[in-house]
């Protein structure tokens, strides 16, 4: 059961990907604020459905085995001060989040996923250096996953800043997108990836026997619903009433996308609460589903040097989960 919700999870988080970079435009300089809203807005009604089941079903739920997809569905113990305690992790998770969608408008999606979805090696570093993890935790292929992944999103960078101009606009105008050659089109994922990262570290430090606070994975994922429904609340407002643009129409793709983050984020977590390991490495991999899919829908076509790298960093983020 646990290997099926580990497959959905990894359809439906590059499902987001792809929605997400079809929902933007790289003319929109309100484009991430709209996936803001979008993603906001169905995880703020989940977290309202399993706020209202919180109240009625029996906290013993998540305990049964076979029941852990219905608790992922309809239940929480969220309390207002797991917001609190809750909020610096899910902020950090929720800024990557937002620079990831500003730079959808200006790199491809087969270049940005998986860079974007290289934060757990320096995610895994950094918990070593802060001792949240022991360094009896580093093995072989925990090396060897990191040194593959450094080293294909350095060789990415470099590929990208020497690619000759008049190839990347040709592949370009099959995909009918203009990106251009630039250091921040590149950072943005790179941002990404450390702040990403930072939150991880979070993560694990909030739910060790370090921490001053004691806070449950279903209460802390609830946290992160409703903080990510207040940004896109302030989006509404922003896009809405301040920049006086349209934030519903022509934007399907963008709820698709908010819908697909959502129930994979629910199929996750049901995985998360398993003894189902092997689940985090085939979820782990959504980023090379979401190259195929930027590359049969998105018409997106890579040089083979783009290939080679990115196929080295998703297997060094196999190797690591």
């Amino acid at each position: 059961m646990y290997y099926l919700f580990s497959i959905l999870a990894l359809l439906c988080w590059s499902g987001s990907d792809l929605f997400s970079k079809m929902g933007t435009r790289e003319k929109d300089k309100n484009s991430h604020w709209k996936v803001v809203f979008a993603v906001g807005l169905v995880m703020g009604i989940h977290f309202f459905i399993t706020l209202i089941g919180g109240a009625i079903i029996d906290g013993t739920v998540g305990v049964d085995g076979v029941h852990k997809i219905v608790a992922s569905l309809f239940y929480t113990d969220f309390k207002f001060m797991d917001f609190v305690n809750y909020l610096p992790v899910a902020a950090l998770y929720i800024l990557a989040m937002v620079l990831g969608y500003i730079g959808l408008r200006y790199i491809e999606l087969s270049i940005s996923s998986p860079i974007c979805n290289s934060s757990g090696a320096l995610a895994f570093l950094l918990c070593v250096i802060f001792g949240i993890f022991s360094v009896e935790d580093i093995t072989i292929p925990t090396i060897i996953g990191i040194v593959m992944i450094t080293v294909g999103i350095v060789a990415l960078g470099f590929v990208e800043q020497h690619e000759d101009e008049e190839v990347r606009q040709a592949r370009q105008e099959r995909a009918n997108r203009k990106y251009a050659k630039s250091i921040l089109a590149f950072l943005l994922p790179i941002s990404y990836l450390i702040i990403d990262a930072l939150g991880t570290v979070g993560d694990e430090f909030i739910f060790s026997d370090r921490s001053p606070v004691a806070i449950t994975d279903y209460a802390a994922n609830s946290a992160f619903e409703l903080t990510f429904f207040i940004l896109a609340v302030f989006a509404f407002i922003w896009v809405k009433l301040v920049k006086k643009d349209s934030i519903f129409k022509g934007n399907k793709h963008l709820y698709l996308g908010g819908l697909c983050e959502t129930v994979g984020q629910v199929f996750y977590m049901a995985v998360m609460f398993s003894d189902f390991s092997a689940g985090m490495v085939i979820i782990s991999a959504y980023c090379a589903i979401s190259v195929l899919w930027s590359r049969i829908f998105l018409k997106e076509k890579m040089s083979w040097k783009h290939y080679a790298v990115i196929a080295l960093v998703i297997a060094g983020i196999i190797i690591l989960g």
